[in-house]
Formats: C-alpha cells, sequence, structure tokens
C-alpha cells in the first residue's frame, strides 16, 4: 500500500488520497474529533453472538454492532450511532466479500502501518490510541479492522478503475487557472440520466451514455434529453441553472472544466443510473474558489413518488417553511428513515443529491427526485454550505486530487451496486 516510505512524493500522496480513505469509511472527518472527555461504550447485549443482519453470507454479530458504536463513541460521531454502526459494518461486509472476489488482500505490515498513519492526525501512536479506546471497552481489533477493511476497499476500486482514469493536461490546466487567487468559475449545464438498477442495465445504460457523449450541440443534446432522460429535468430539455462550479460533485467537476460549450462529459455513475452533462456555458466571477465545500442538507422521503398527491404535500411543505429547522419543527415525531440530515463534504454527496444542492440557496428545497425504488419524493432541502480556500497546490497534486475524485465517484456507485445486489437482512434488536 506504499505506507512505509517517508518520501515527500509518497507522503503527498498520502495526504491527497485521505479524502478517498474518509469516504470509504463513511465520511468521518477524522481530523476534527477530539478524544478528551470519552463517553461510556455502550452496553453490549447479553448473547454477543446473537446476530444482528446478514449480508449474503455474512453475519454481523451483537458484539460488532457493540464495539463499532463503542469506536464511534470514542470518534463522537454524530447522530444515531446504531444506525451508523450498523450501515457501516453493512458497507464493510459488502467490501470484504468484493475483495475476495477481486483476490485482493492486505498485508499485516500495511495495515500497522495504515493505522500508525490514522492516530498521528491525533498525534498519538497506536499504542496510545488503544489505550485511549480500551477505557470505552473497544479491543484493539475493533480499531484494526476498521482500517484494514477502508485499506482492502481502497485497493478494490484501484484494481478495477486505476488504468481507467485518465486525466488531461488541459483539465490540470484549466483547474489551476481556476483555483488562481481572485478567480471562480460558474457553469449552465444539462443532464441526461438514465436509470439501471441491475449490473446488466448498468453496462447497457453506460454504453447509451458513451454514445450521448459524442454529442457536440445543443439541441441534439436537448432533443435526447427530453426522449431519454429520467430525471425531472427531461421537460426542460434537461437544463440546469447557473451553479457554482465548486458545488458541483468532483467527478463532474473534473471533466466540466475541460469541456468546450457544446460538449458532453463521459458517464458518471450515480445512484441507481448514469448521467451525464452538458457544458452550454462557463463564466469566471470574481471571488475566491474554494478548496473545500461542506453541505448540510435535509432529505424527507414523501410517499407517493411522483404521484399528484406526493407533489401536493411537498408544495405544502415548501410554504410552511424556510429552513431545516422549521422543516424538522413541522413534523416534529419524524424518524431519521423519514428526514435525514447530515452536513458532508460536496464530493461525499450522492452525485444526484450534489447537483440537485449545487443549484440551491439556503433554506430552498428541490422536489426533482426520487427515491432509489421509485416509491417515494426526495424533498430535499439546502440548511447551509460552508467553503475552505485553496492551498497553493503543484500540478502532481492536482492530477491525483482530480484522479481521487473520479476514483470515490466510482468507488460510491459500485458499492450501491453491490448494496442493491445483495440478500441483506436485519434483525429485531433484543
Amino acid at each position: 500500500m506504499g505506507f512505509h516510505s517517508q518520501s515527500k512524493a509518497q507522503t503527498s500522496q498520502r495526504k491527497a488520497t485521505a479524502s478517498a480513505w474518509t469516504c470509504a469509511t463513511s465520511g468521518l472527518v477524522f481530523g476534527l474529533v477530539s478524544l478528551v472527555g470519552l463517553g461510556a461504550a455502550p452496553a453490549q447485549a447479553q448473547n454477543i453472538f446473537e446476530p444482528v443482519a446478514k449480508i449474503n453470507d455474512s453475519v454481523i454479530t451483537s458484539y460488532e454492532l457493540s464495539q463499532r458504536m463503542a469506536f464511534l463513541t470514542v470518534l463522537r460521531a454524530p447522530g444515531n450511532l446504531r444506525e451508523l454502526a450498523l450501515k457501516q459494518l453493512m458497507d464493510e461486509a459488502l467490501q470484504q466479500q468484493a475483495a475476495k472476489a477481486e483476490d485482493v488482500s492486505v498485508t499485516a505490515e500495511d495495515v500497522l502501518a495504515g493505522m500508525s498513519e490514522f492516530t498521528g492526525r491525533f498525534n498519538l501512536k497506536v499504542e496510545e490510541f488503544n489505550k485511549i479506546i480500551a477505557q470505552a471497552g473497544v479491543a484493539p481489533e475493533t480499531f484494526r479492522d476498521f482500517v484494514s477493511n477502508g485499506m482492502a476497499w481502497r485497493a478494490v476500486v484501484s484494481k478495477r478503475w486505476q488504468g481507467r482514469i485518465n486525466v488531461t493536461e488541459d483539465e490540470i490546466d484549466r483547474q489551476l487557472s481556476l483555483t488562481a487567487p481572485g478567480q471562480n468559475a460558474r457553469v449552465l449545464l444539462s443532464e441526461i440520466v438514465l436509470a439501471a438498477e441491475n449490473p446488466e442495465a448498468m453496462q447497457e445504460a453506460n454504453a447509451r451514455a458513451s454514445q450521448f457523449s459524442e454529442i457536440t450541440t445543443l439541441g441534439a443534446f436537448a432533443a435526447e434529453a427530453r426522449r431519454s432522460s429520467v430525471s425531472a429535468s427531461s421537460g426542460r430539455s434537461g437544463r440546469l441553472n447557473w451553479t457554482d462550479l465548486s458545488d458541483l460533485p468532483p467527478a463532474v467537476a473534473a471533466q466540466v472544466v475541460a469541456l468546450e460549450p457544446g460538449h458532453v462529459t463521459d458517464p458518471v455513475p450515480v445512484q441507481n443510473g448514469v448521467a451525464v452533462f452538458q457544458l452550454r456555458a462557463i463564466e469566471e466571477v470574481d471571488r475566491p474558489t474554494p478548496a473545500d465545500v461542506t453541505v448540510e442538507y435535509a432529505a424527507m422521503m414523501i410517499p407517493g413518488g411522483r404521484s399528484a398527491e406526493a407533489l401536493a404535500q411537498a408544495a405544502e411543505i415548501r410554504a410552511k417553511t424556510d429552513s431545516c429547522n422549521d422543516l424538522f419543527g413541522l413534523f416534529p415525531g419524524s424518524t431519521e428513515a423519514q428526514i435525514a440530515k447530515e452536513a458532508v463534504p460536496v464530493g461525499e454527496l450522492p452525485t444526484r443529491y450534489a447537483v440537485e444542492l449545487a443549484q440551491l440557496d439556503e433554506g430552498e428545497a428541490s422536489t426533482a427526485l426520487t427515491s432509489a425504488n421509485g416509491q417515494n419524493l426526495v424533498y430535499l432541502m439546502l440548511c447551509s454550505r460552508s467553503r475552505e480556500l485553496p492551498e497553493d497546490v503543484s500540478r502532481d497534486q492536482l492530477k491525483l486530487r482530480l484522479q481521487n475524485q473520479r476514483l470515490q465517484a466510482f468507488s460510491t456507485a459500485y458499492l450501491e451496486e453491490l448494496r442493491s445486489a445483495a440478500f441483506i437482512e436485519e434483525f429485531d434488536a433484543q
């Protein structure tokens, strides 16, 4: 895995790929976690070997769940710890199965180096970190498995797509120009989204999307969007509003900056589908370009898909809410399954969410999307958007960043594909 060398090049690469590893472990912002004043670990179930979930042939036990919850308590992860821990463990089970299928493994030396890098973010040695988590009832094997699973998944993603990630010199030049002091850009895009709910359909959708990528005129793309796109924007010929480049998902932005108006991106994987984006116009604006954008959003599931009743309910909600707090105040008894709220870097958002949120101001909402199974209308509201200004970067660093952004998009889509194809069963908590 290349963690042993202390060369400047590899150090830069580790820093550049840190965000990708963070995404692969459910997006926790580890560098901001405080390890002072640890809370008590969650209580373990009486039968520690009792299964709480089954993912294909893998079983997650009550002990594993309680250990992950305790570990997340140490990291002070927000939200419902049981739901977060179970989701992480189920995703990791799918990732382990993929690693086995790809004949990918990591050595004990690599894992130890990865653990050292992880604890180094807190200025701690592995032994010191293990002593701290032990006070919360977390076994050292829990930490080791957490790191090992993330490393194996990164290796799977790299093996499958590393050779297919091509960043051109033109893309790097454009990125450098847009990160110069006082420079930023916004873009006018159109989109075509093709549905693909299984691996076979995904192959067909990719083939069709690749054909759309050869379009070079606005009229031809608009006609194809009206004819083929499953997005709500199809009624507008796929046209989206002016959008800050930095608000777009990195997998889209990295391709868009290298396009001439009228040209189309390569296929971009999205949840249960594939999308392509056409650049209609680009303009520079006189404000600093943020290196990192964090988006806080709320997503409410309204039963009924795009039915008239669901759209009417969404319109009623929109008339009564000006902020995410209003949304939760309107439905005080809602569970996280009904209304989800989180703050994540834009690169960790599902692509369809990211594109919709990029067009919203704080307090605005979109009803353009439905849930993966089409049974719910997604009421998507932007709570806030925060930005950090960039540091100077070299061409090599920028190229690596663009590669990692695209790998992360493939990683997210592949995990969603594995999840859709898996047999998953959850058992009632005792």
